[in-house]
C-alpha cells in the first residue's frame, strides 16, 4: 500500500524525459540508465520507523502531550518522502556519446561530461558495498573538474557500470587501439 502510494507520487511528479535528451543528429544511443542502489533507502525506512515509534508513544503517552509526538511523526514523515524522491530522481545515464546525471524532485538538473573529455574513472568499493551488498561510488576526472557528474555515490553493480563506460571508452578510439571491424562483429556475437 505505501508503495502503491510513493509510486502515485511518482506519477504526478514531471518526467526526467531521458530519450528526449538524446541527440538526434548525429544520433546517440543510449548505452544504460542507472538508478541508485536500494540501500540509499535505508535512511528513508529508518525515519519511517521513527515516525511510527512516535505515533506509538503519542497513542500511549499523556493525552496532554500527545500532539507534539504527532508532530514530530509527520514532519520525520515528511523528510522520509523528500529523502526517498531525492535518491529515486537521481538517475545517471551512460550514452555512446556522453555521460550525464538528471537530478531533481520539481525542477530538473543536468550535468554532462562527454566521453572524450573523461581522463580517468576512479571506483571505490567500501567493505558493505563488496558483501553483503553490491554497491559502489565512482568519481570522474575530466578536464572541467568541478560538474555535477564528478561524484556519483551508491551506484548498484558499479564494476558492470566501470566496464561499459570502457568499452564506450574504447569503441569512441579515444584510449590505446580501437578495435577492428571484424573484432566488433565476434564480440556481438558473443
Amino acid at each position: 500500500m505505501i508503495r502503491a502510494l510513493l509510486d502515485w507520487v511518482l506519477e504526478l511528479l514531471p518526467d526526467h524525459d531521458i530519450d528526449g535528451n538524446l541527440l538526434q543528429n548525429p544520433t546517440e544511443h543510449k548505452v544504460g540508465e542507472y538508478a541508485h542502489h536500494p540501500v540509499v533507502y535505508a535512511r528513508s525506512i529508518a525515519e519511517l520507523v521513527g515516525a511510527v515509534v512516535l505515533v506509538v508513544l503519542a497513542v500511549i503517552g499523556p493525552a496532554s502531550i500527545g500532539w507534539l509526538p504527532l508532530l514530530l511523526a509527520a514532519g520525520l514523515t515528511g523528510h522520509a518522502v523528500y529523502l526517498w524522491l531525492r535518491d529515486k530522481r537521481d538517475i545517471f545515464v551512460l550514452t555512446d556519446m556522453r555521460v550525464f546525471r538528471v537530478t531533481g524532485i520539481f525542477s530538473t538538473k543536468r550535468a554532462t561530461v562527454p566521453i572524450n573529455r573523461i581522463l580517468d574513472v576512479t571506483v571505490e568499493r567500501p567493505l558493505l558495498g563488496r558483501w553483503p551488498f553490491t554497491y559502489g561510488h565512482m568519481t570522474f576526472e575530466s578536464a572541467a573538474q568541478e560538474q555535477g557528474v564528478r561524484h556519483i555515490r551508491y551506484i548498484a553493480d558499479v564494476d558492470v557500470i566501470d566496464h561499459a563506460i570502457q568499452k564506450v571508452v574504447q569503441d569512441a578510439g579515444l584510449r590505446g587501439r580501437r578495435p577492428s571491424d571484424q573484432q566488433r562483429i565476434i564480440d556481438q556475437q558473443y
